[in-house]
């Protein structure tokens, strides 16, 4: 197995959203804003080569919305899905599998793109199966009101037209289980029904990767908690759980929304929880 971290690009999300009730006196220690109030947040991935198979999990927010669309978040950055895969040495059509940790536009916007003559939606991987679960699909293509901005129809039916849909066979009540994709998934509820979260043992280590569960190390202290979740007490809990479980069981965990670090592993304190250390990939693997 090899792993390969996929920058997709950067892009800004106002500071109170993703830090809820806490006050921007605290949360801006971690994560400064502008002066519209705006953080920095990264939209990273992770690309996995196991034996025949190239996964890929989640996408990025892709660049087949409108102008207005995209000057509501102020993407910036050097970098792409496509020049992350080549730099890797690979391109699209050699991913043989998309694992989309949940389908929310910033996590799932680079699955589907514009045909060539710009008058449909197909799958950017025409060679991968795509996976999600029953549970979160049907939350995500019957949204709540408060979630019916996040669940874009356009990221997400056209996987489900081109047959190239799968689903992993999650439990009823959420934990951990064993995939056909060589990792196991822990499914979390708070942020939206059944997100799941990739748990991967590699070169002796476990990588968590956290998707939503734990957007930035300045979301470690519990009360830390994105506006952004349909269920926050439940949030609570799942994090309280987990972080407990990474300090004991010492777990790298993967970033995918920190501007700044990419790997981060924690420690308890007299306070709680609380982060550890901070490292690049290629300074953990």
């Amino acid at each position: 197995m090899k792993i390969h971290t996929i920058e997709t690009g950067n892009f800004k999300l106002d500071g109170g959203a993703m830090f809820g009730v806490v006050p921007k006196s605290l949360w801006q220690r971690t994560n400064p804003a502008d002066a519209n109030n705006l953080c920095d947040w990264s939209m990273r991935c992770m690309l996995i080569e196991d034996g025949d198979k190239l996964t890929l999990i989640d996408t990025g927010i892709g660049n087949k919305q409108s102008d207005k669309f995209f000057s509501h978040y102020y993407l910036h950055g050097n970098v792409s899905l496509e020049s992350s895969l080549h730099k890797a040495g690979f391109s699209k059509n050699d991913i043989t599998d998309v694992f989309l940790t949940h389908l929310h536009f910033d996590h799932c916007g680079g699955a589907i793109e514009w045909n060539d003559k710009k008058k449909i939606y197909e799958p950017a991987f025409k060679n991968a199966k795509f996976w999600s679960n029953k549970r979160h699909w049907k939350w995500a293509t019957e949204p709540n009101a408060r979630e019916k901005a996040s669940f874009l129809k356009e990221n997400i039916l056209p996987i489900e037209e081109s047959g190239q849909l799968n689903f992993v066979d999650v439990p009823e009540e959420d934990g951990v289980f064993k995939t056909e994709l060589g990792f196991d998934v822990l499914t979390v509820s708070g942020h939206t029904d059944a997100q799941m979260c990739p748990i991967i043992n590699y070169q002796g280590k476990t990588m968590v990767f956290m998707a939503d569960l734990l957007p930035s190390t300045g979301h470690i202290p519990l009360a830390y908690v994105m506006g952004y979740d349909t269920r926050p007490l439940i949030t609570l809990s799942e994090k309280d759980r987990f972080l407990k479980e990474a300090v004991i069981k010492e777990y790298f965990l993967f970033l995918e929304h920190d501007a700044n670090t990419e790997i981060c592993t924690l420690q308890q304190t007299e306070k709680g929880v609380r982060l550890k250390d901070t490292f690049s990939f290629n300074e953990v693997f």
